[in-house]
């Protein structure tokens, strides 16, 4: 289906690129437009991995989900929620444990429409507007309060959304609030992208992302500014790690030289 054959959501501006649509094309994915494909070509050109990386993200994703399910969460909350795809976390949980709650967080008008339709008929499941720059709005939105009870765990999945916020918007100050703001017992899980093996490339792709999403500011970061964001959080084994080593479903797979550079960890609230 060409672009003008669709036909997107009124008030969507198709002719600039947008994040959640670049990344369903690293998936493979047909929600993207001409738009978003001459920017994802341009992350490409510089970092032909990143395709591998949006693969190696969705596996650390089913993953997390299954151990937490393991470790008797029951309540998901995941912000900066990318476009639906396969194996998307209320899918992975709701078929280990059916009455798991999902709450999905975005701000993208892109995610929201698409993932409102799809999760219509699920009543353990919803999307609502927000991020995590305002986490009090957030916990406090009627819609997350129907489906999430604060005074029991939650695991908190933030996968992708740190890694385009600049220090200037305080970030681990905000993720610090919703981690006191949750019981013991909650879990974090947390995935970003990091330069430590590939610096030359943080300044051109940087500069892609900056026009992306209209901002000014640089968001990289190294692998010990992520650990900053566990704080307060005891880490499970192994750690902050490359996310094709956090418990992969084959440990010879991981094996040969690190190629990829997105980072991930899980981590549990101990006491309040």
């Amino acid at each position: 289906m060409s672009d003008a054959d669709r036909r997107p959501a009124a008030g969507l501006n198709t002719s600039v690129p947008n994040v959640a649509r670049m990344n369903d094309y690293f998936l493979g994915g047909k929600d993207n437009f001409a738009a978003d494909r001459k920017a994802a070509e341009e992350v490409l050109a510089i970092a032909p991995e990143i395709r591998t990386m949006a693969q190696e993200a969705q596996a650390f994703l089913r993953r997390v989900t299954s151990y937490l399910i393991e470790q008797g969460m029951t309540q998901f909350v995941v912000l900066g929620s990318g476009l639906p795809t396969r194996n998307n976390v209320h899918q992975v949980a709701q078929a280990i444990a059916p009455d798991t709650r999902v709450v999905y967080v975005a701000t993208d008008p892109v995610v929201l429409s698409h993932a409102r339709a799809m999760l219509a008929t699920n009543p353990h499941t919803t999307i609502v507007e927000g991020d995590v720059l305002h986490p009090r709005e957030l916990l406090n939105d009627p819609e997350l309060r129907r489906l999430i009870d604060l005074d029991l765990p939650v695991a908190v999945l933030i996968l992708s959304a740190l890694q385009f916020i600049p220090d200037e918007d305080d970030p681990h100050k905000n993720v610090a609030i919703l981690r006191d703001a949750v019981p013991t017992g909650s879990h974090f899980a947390i995935g970003h992208v990091v330069f430590d093996t590939r610096p030359e490339a943080a300044g051109p792709l940087v500069d892609i992302y900056r026009k992306v999403l209209s901002r000014h500011e640089d968001a990289s970061r190294r692998s010990d500014q992520v650990l900053r964001f566990f704080d307060g959080l005891e880490l499970v084994e192994p750690g902050l790690v490359y996310v094709r080593h956090w418990r992969p479903d084959n440990p010879l797979a991981t094996q040969g030289r690190e190629k990829t550079w997105t980072m991930g960890g899980v981590a549990r609230k101990t006491e309040d």
